[in-house]
């Protein structure tokens, strides 16, 4: 993960994102692209008058401008080059054409996070991109600082062994000198008995899987039982020290996206700390 897309609108939350691209960069080495996207006004009577043509011009003249001068500053803190893009798109738009153009490996935008209520447009926009991107997302909560994350929690009941999946995590482990710990959750409502002694036999299993294709990292896993996924995550990772949060977003049908919304989206809205968001070619029922 070298190549970052951090798309702001210079919000407070989105602001957050860039800060912890920057203190990230610090610590590994990253180059880092920051994205304004900007949604052209307009009608045919307007544009043929060209009112609209010298309003938009205006506005992307001053957006660029304002790009232009965070991302000085961001390369006189650095000493290095930053990168700025200002694309004429909606947001998602904008992140599919600068990723496709430019193969970027992690894509960082913020969110406000849990308890709050300010800015919900731009986390509403963070987490429709995760439920799209191609590229893993890393979410950041606006009042998370940064810090070197110690304890990774891989959130998942699939048991994965997809390459492109666990090595991002493994690879952020061997990184920052990192723990990884994973957490299979069982809902004590809506899982059979048979699910439950399916994970009881699995969860070990796993672990030592992981420990044979990672020995290098220390790993360990945990089985959590709840009746609603997000609340027991969060205890968990409040009462266990948990840095970052690593979760897969899988593609699912319109009809399972209406009656069983991600649970990777909905973490995105709930979370305290960063939520890495990894995309899986894989079409999953439940997740």
């Amino acid at each position: 993960m070298r190549k970052v897309l951090v798309p702001t609108d210079f919000s407070a939350c989105a602001n957050n994102a860039v800060a912890f691209a920057v203190q990230s960069a610090k610590a590994i080495p990253l180059e880092i692209t920051l994205l304004h996207s900007f949604e052209l006004m307009g009608s045919v009577y307007t544009d043929y008058m060209g009112i609209n043509k010298e309003f938009n011009q205006m506005q992307l003249d001053e957006i660029s401008k304002r790009l232009y001068d965070q991302g000085a500053a961001i390369e006189k803190e650095l000493g290095q080059p930053v990168k700025i893009k200002v694309i004429t798109e909606a947001l998602g738009k904008a992140i599919l054409q600068a990723t496709e153009e430019n193969k970027f490996d992690l894509i960082i935008m913020g969110t406000v996070g849990a308890g709050e209520s300010r800015n919900r447009f731009w986390s509403t926009k963070t987490g429709a991109e995760i439920g799209k991107a191609e590229t893993p997302i890393l979410v950041i909560p606006q009042e998370y600082q940064w810090q070197k994350p110690a304890n990774i929690l891989f959130a998942t009941n699939h048991f994965e062994h997809d390459e492109a999946i666990l090595d991002p995590i493994f690879e952020l482990a061997g990184i920052f000198g990192a723990k990884v710990q994973v957490a299979i959750f069982t809902d004590e409502d809506d899982d059979s008995p048979y699910t439950f002694l399916d994970h009881a036999h699995t969860t070990p299993n796993y672990e030592k899987a992981l420990k044979k294709l990672h020995p290098e990292s220390s790993v360990s896993t945990v089985q959590l039982f709840g009746l609603e996924f997000s609340e027991t995550l969060q205890r968990y990772i409040d009462e266990n020290r948990i840095d970052l949060l690593v979760m897969v977003n899988y593609h699912k049908t319109l009809w399972d996206r209406f009656f069983h919304p991600s649970m990777t989206r909905q973490m995105s809205y709930h979370t305290k700390i960063p939520l890495l968001a990894l995309p899986s070619q894989q079409e999953e029922w439940r997740q």
